[in-house]
């Protein structure tokens, strides 16, 4: 966060200065409101290519074992232009190597998850899914520390079912 906060001061130092450029190159003709007006429209443009380029970028740097299962685009009204080209924001990664079979029961399987946010600290959740009844659940519940298992049916459709299952 804090270095992409310095790239923006210097994307707008960049924008300011090449203006200046353009202006004395010009000879001095242009108006000077244009100089803040171009150190904010770089910084402006640095901030949007950030968040654009946000996932790719990390989900390149995970391990090889990590498997992108499902995506969440963001829009907002106060960045007009996520209407016309969403931008993803956060997303759910599953540890592929570390889906656990049961061997009594091989519909049953135990996967780490791991929540990733943009600006949050990225979270690991274990999950028991049962590929048969395309059921989830945690095998301890976090709020109220029960090992008491609630199943949750999600169908077939659900991505974390689908994912966990596929390949076993």
């Amino acid at each position: 966060m804090f270095l992409e906060l310095i790239a923006t001061f210097v994307a707008g130092v960049a924008g300011a200065g090449a203006m200046m450029l353009l202006n004395r190159l010009i000879g001095n003709r242009l108006p000077r409101w244009l100089v803040p007006v171009a150190a904010g429209a770089a910084m402006l443009a640095m901030t949007i290519s950030s968040e654009y380029a946000w996932f790719s970028r990390t989900a390149e740097a995970m391990p090889d074992r990590l498997e992108v299962i499902e995506t969440v685009e963001s829009r907002a009204a106060y960045r007009p232009w996520t209407y016309v080209v969403p931008y993803i924001n956060r997303y759910i990664a599953l540890d592929r190597e570390g889906v656990q079979i049961n061997t009594d029961q091989p519909q049953m399987r135990l996967a780490d998850l791991l929540f990733y946010g943009r600006w949050k600290p990225t979270t690991a959740v274990q999950i028991m899914v049962d590929c048969d009844r395309n059921a989830r659940t945690y095998p301890i519940d976090e709020i109220s520390g029960s090992d008491a298992l609630r199943w949750q049916e999600v169908g077939e459709a659900d991505t974390i079912v689908a994912s966990v299952c596929k390949g076993g």
